[in-house]
């Protein structure tokens, strides 16, 4: 009787866990499908800074405009700004990684059909601010002056 219960107990527990998985969107579900194949590759292959930048060129290149023009702008103001940064993909999208951690990234509108794309900061950036600073940043175009600002930006995260 108590084997019973726990057999129900657990096939109430695993619909449980499927019907939640349901909550996720298509979009996410491939996000995540992306960043485990990522994290396959990285196991696999030496921290080969090339293979890296081939894998950022070849993710950006699959990105629509206007996504595609702002994701080739930032690389190369990134690389420019932040040398020692290595290009990578992180859940599908170009990032920028210290230590293999994650210091910025670039989140294209279109792989989450949202109005804007971002280019967003993880912890490991120091662009702390008091107790309240943004660390992500919405972008639908590129000027001279947001060019400046993401270089100055992108400095102050790896400081």
């Amino acid at each position: 009787m108590n084997l019973q219960t726990d057999t129900q107990k657990s096939a109430q527990s695993t619909a449980a866990i499927n019907k939640k998985s349901d909550r996720f969107t298509n979009e996410e579900k491939a996000a995540m499908k992306e960043r485990a194949k990522e994290l396959k590759a990285e196991a696999r292959a030496s921290k080969d800074r090339e293979a890296g930048e081939n894998t950022v060129l070849a993710a950006i290149a699959a990105m629509q405009e206007p996504d595609r023009s702002i994701a080739e702008r930032l690389h190369a103001i990134i690389k420019a700004s932040a040398p020692d940064l290595s290009p990578k993909t992180w859940y599908g999208m170009p990032a920028y990684a210290r230590d293999g951690k994650v210091v910025c990234f670039f989140q294209s509108a279109q792989k989450f059909n949202t109005r804007y794309a971002t280019l967003g900061f993880n912890d490991t950036a120091k662009l702390d601010e008091g107790d309240l600073w943004p660390v992500a940043f919405g972008l639908t175009k590129l000027t001279a002056t947001e060019e400046a600002k993401i270089s100055a930006l992108v400095k102050k995260a790896v400081s």
